[in-house]
């Protein structure tokens, strides 16, 4: 047989075996799992997991968020990984809700928390014996839904978070005036908004320390709002942090004090302050043994033991030595001790300083080059147990290129360990530095999960979570560049129809929201690839202050491209997006007509109104407006025309392109309400609107709800989609 009809063969096989791969469709989408770690044992070899797909995520009831009695009914399976051979065992055959799973310090028993029968209830898997067993505690609270669990190091006993007596009883009474009534009082002389009220009493907790041996509860800290629980290694002390909110601010300032603190475990009622109740937050990085920590004092790295009753500024004013003998003065921020505690890894805006913690010795180890903003964009992931290697994440700015580098601090030798156009996260080094487990997607597939000796001359594959999605036709996805109305680079991201052929165009879907630039499985580009679309996620470059322009400036200039290209047929082009995206794709047709068919989902159409139209998340619209993600950048009595520009409503009189609006009854984070502005607006100005709102769902509408309303909210983007691709004119 000759070489050519060797070729044409395999050419011939391919074609048939890809004719014979079934659409990846709505039921695919439910069904596709991920496996997210949730603890490793100190040796590295047993990974603490969980398994979960968009079905365990169904049932939410949306309409009692932040109700304190209530917990979410989002499962998963608990299971146990081999992180050599990545045999995976279940710790329960059933799936649960479960919260905190942490290894005991030996490596021979996992905890964890189970919701189950209205409460939370402590865990205990013994390995060894492949025994589990619940501990009923001996103590009259119960434990918080917002609880901590930290193992002694010694191996005795947890500490968990626990309510106070009568704290449910308090919190249900405040959660029922404020939705049911029969009467709702808001007075301005109070602190605090109502919700910020209930979500200030829901983080209230105390603090107890389990002994496993007799299962007594040993009370640590009266009820506060308590954060960043430490024990130190040698399990004498716990350290956190203290919030005391203030009042309701508009602007995020002032709103709360800080403070520091830290106990004894055998002098629980004589807490030590290590800094003082304040406005300022203090930012501090703790050493691998929870005894020290780091923080930057007037431009200055200082340390406090906590023995010690005052913090040492180590170094002196800081000066940045420059290859050409000058000095500047350089502003020092933390990344992280080094693995034996003797050495602060900082940073600057020049490179990397390594600081000598008992000195103050300063060594220049590392400098960023010169052309930054273009070269690869590195990030520290891990620091070898010897203390000589950095390894550091890669991704280039222009291309997928993707992986994994080691950094000698000793040589300053950069070494390539892995690097192409995958994508990469959750880069874990084991506690002896010879092994990395990751995960690992072509950019198109679901992530699964590897390991790799850490010179990565062998990388070994430890699961394949979805293997029947080879059957399934899966879109390829494509970096495009761009440049939008201003001339500003941009990246998007291209999806093929699976039915890709060269030569033909195809109707074109943008699902839209702020900046694209890796790939990854996405669901909904395979749904709408195998709908027969292209699927474009374009990048916008945003004005401080003129939001509403970009989205114009940036995604039909994207879409110019592709058509001009030979791709798309400009008469069938659709655009969607969810939350801000949603926002913005209202926005965007009130500007253009050159869409056939949009899509809001959850995305708020009048941003006066939605200043107060969230009440349970506060003020935090207000924020989004004047500094956050709307960036307006002003009040509305600042600027009240701005608030106008940016809200589709006002403009609706402009709107020609068909527009569905899907909505979720229980949206907490954009009410319906909101949305529901334009369906009157439009339905009274004439263009076709359709607004589905989904009674049992949250925000995302249908895709938040249950398995009925995911299938009904799929099949309605499809199908208007499809009606207004191949209506006639």
């Amino acid at each position: 047989m000759t070489r050519t009809v060797v070729v044409i063969a395999a050419l011939f096989a391919l074609v048939v075996a890809e004719a014979q791969k079934q659409p990846f469709t709505i039921t695919d989408a439910i069904n596709v799992t991920s496996l997210s770690v949730q603890d490793i044992r100190e040796e590295g070899d047993l990974v603490a997991a969980t398994l979960s797909s968009r079905r365990d995520r169904f049932n939410v009831d949306h309409m009692r968020y932040r109700d304190p009695s209530y917990v979410s009914p989002v499962t998963s399976t608990l299971v146990l990984m081999d992180s050599r051979t990545g045999a995976i065992t279940p710790v329960r055959d059933e799936p649960g809700v479960f919260r905190n799973i942490r290894w005991s310090p030996d490596g021979t028993t996992l905890a964890f928390l189970e919701y189950d029968d209205g409460a939370f209830h402590l865990n205990l898997y013994d390995l060894d014996r492949r025994r589990l067993r619940r501990l009923n505690l001996r103590s009259d609270r119960e434990i918080a839904s917002n609880s901590v669990l930290i193992w002694t190091p010694c191996g005795e006993g947890i500490i968990l978070s626990f309510r106070e007596e009568g704290w449910i009883e308090k919190g249900d009474s405040m959660y029922k005036e404020a939705t049911v009534g029969p009467i709702t009082v808001y007075d301005s002389n109070r602190p605090f908004l109502k919700w910020d009220e209930i979500g200030h009493h829901n983080s209230l907790t105390t603090v107890g320390l389990v002994d496993l041996g007799n299962r007594r509860v040993t009370h640590l800290l009266d009820e506060n709002r308590y954060s960043a629980l430490r024990i130190s290694a040698d399990g004498t002390t716990l350290s956190y942090n203290i919030t005391y909110p203030l009042k309701t601010s508009y602007d995020g300032r002032g709103a709360a004090e800080y403070e520091m603190q830290y106990i004894r475990l055998d002098d629980p009622q004589n807490p030590v302050v290590l800094a003082e109740r304040s406005e300022r937050r203090v930012s501090v990085t703790w050493n691998r043994d929870n005894d020290r920590y780091a923080f930057i004092d007037s431009a200055r790295v200082a340390v406090r033991v906590l023995d010690e009753e005052d913090s040492r500024i180590i170094t002196r004013d800081t000066v940045e030595v420059m290859a050409d003998g000058d000095t500047a003065r350089v502003r020092l921020s933390i990344n992280r001790w080094s693995p034996d505690g003797s050495s602060i890894l900082t940073t600057s805006r020049g490179g990397y300083w390594l600081v000598d913690a008992a000195t103050g010795d300063m060594r220049d180890v590392y400098r960023y080059p010169e052309d930054r903003a273009t070269a690869p964009a590195l990030s520290i992931t891990a620091w070898s147990p010897d203390g000589r290697y950095l390894y550091k994440t890669t991704s280039a700015r222009d291309e997928w290129e993707r992986g994994l580098l080691r950094y000698d601090l000793e040589s300053g030798e950069m070494r390539e360990l892995i690097k192409d156009s995958n994508l990469y996260s959750g880069w874990t080094l084991n506690a002896s530095g010879t092994r990395f487990l990751f995960r690992m997607s072509d950019g198109d597939m679901p992530n699964d999960y590897y390991s790799a000796d850490v010179g990565f001359e062998e990388i070994s594959r430890l699961t394949d979570l979805n293997p029947w999605m080879r059957e399934r036709t899966i879109s390829r996805s494509q970096l495009v560049q761009y440049r939008d109305a201003d001339g500003n680079q941009l990246w998007g991201i291209l999806y093929y129809p699976v039915n890709y052929e060269p030569g033909n165009t195809y109707p074109l879907v943008c699902e839209v929201y702020e900046r694209f630039f890796s790939n990854g499985y996405n669901m909904s580009m395979q749904l709408l690839a195998n709908a027969g679309y292209f699927v474009f996620r374009p990048s916008v470059n945003f004005i401080q202050g003129y939001p509403a322009e970009a989205w114009i400036k940036g995604i039909t200039s994207g879409i110019n491209m592709l058509i001009d290209d030979g791709l798309v047929d400009e008469d069938k082009l659709g655009v969607h997006g969810t939350s801000y995206g949603g926002y913005a794709v209202s926005l965007l047709i009130t500007q253009t007509n050159r869409f056939a068919a949009s899509i809001n989902i959850s995305g708020k159409v009048n941003i006066i109104s939605f200043l107060g139209d969230s009440p349970k998340i506060g003020t935090r619209n207000y924020r989004a407006a004047e500094s956050g993600q709307d960036r307006i950048g002003q009040t509305l009595w600042e600027a009240p025309m701005k608030y106008l520009a940016t809200s589709a409503v006002m403009h609706a009189d402009r709107i020609e392109t068909p527009h569905l609006l899907l909505t979720g009854e229980g949206d907490w984070n954009v009410p319906a309400t909101n949305t529901r502005e334009l369906y009157y607006a439009m339905r009274r100005l004439g263009p076709d609107v359709v607004w589905v709102n989904y009674h049992n769902g949250g925000h995302g509408a249908g895709a938040a709800s249950n398995e009925s309303d995911f299938y009904d909210y799929w099949n309605r983007i499809l199908g208007w989609y499809d009606k207004y691709f191949n209506k006639e004119k």
